[in-house]
């Protein structure tokens, strides 16, 4: 079983997701231990801060490492985690096979930044690993948060209900998934492709293998040249 502590300001920002679909079911199942720690639980001051401005001016705030290392170290305390992730636009960008070997792990803290960002002195004495979920900015940490847990649970075996699902996905190797196609047969005159509904599962393994390449050079030629 894998734990994930997910440390932010605003905890229902994360917590919703994790009431459904299938991190609900790998929580419930005992296969994933998910739990969020309400950052501002952490502080000593009657109005619970956790931000303060940035030294130097400018614009934004940030988040003060009072409130952040308490929180973590009394975490550190209780078990020893693998990784502790800082969610920044900064970081390494999350590909498949980081959340391959981020599955792996049985301990993992997330911390999630808001506002401006977090004190430098909470990256460079607790963090072991940034992550960035993409080129962009968010308003926080939590959404990148619960991409990647979703990205690490469903690979944890017995999470999916067919154990070979997460393998086949798209980034699993270098090329992209194939088209998908479901019941009916034909709908608004669009018809399934022959191959799909002739039941010879090597001719369908082939069509499959073809249309990931096709697919895969026409919108990431970049996967590609990295082989």
């Amino acid at each position: 079983m894998i734990r994930i502590d997910v440390v932010t300001g605003f905890p229902r920002l994360v917590e919703g997701p994790l009431q459904e679909s299938m991190l609900k079911r790998a929580r419930e199942q005992g296969l994933a231990e998910i739990v969020v720690h309400d950052l501002r639980d952490a502080t000593s001051d009657k109005h619970r801060t956790i931000d303060d401005t940035p030294f130097g001016g400018g614009a934004g705030m940030v988040l003060k490492p009072e409130p952040v290392f308490t929180c973590v170290e009394r975490l550190q305390a209780e078990r020893t985690y693998d990784e502790v992730i800082y969610l920044s636009a900064d970081g390494e960008q999350l590909t498949q096979p980081l959340a391959n070997a981020l599955s792996l792990r049985r301990n993992l803290l997330l911390l999630c930044g808001h506002y401006k960002g977090i004190d430098e002195r909470i990256r460079e004495r607790l963090v072991t690993r940034e992550i960035s979920i993409g080129d962009y900015v968010l308003t926080g940490g939590e959404l990148p948060a619960l991409v990647v847990i979703d990205a690490v649970v469903r690979l944890i075996p017995g999470v999916l209900h067919d154990g070979t699902s997460a393998l086949n996905d798209s980034f699993q190797d270098p090329l992209l998934d194939a088209p998908q196609y479901t019941r009916p047969a034909v709908f608004r005159d669009m018809a399934v492709p022959d191959v799909l509904l002739s039941g010879n599962h090597a001719d369908i393994e082939r069509w499959r293998e073809e249309q990931r390449l096709r697919r895969t050079k026409q919108r990431r030629p970049d996967l590609l040249n990295e082989q």
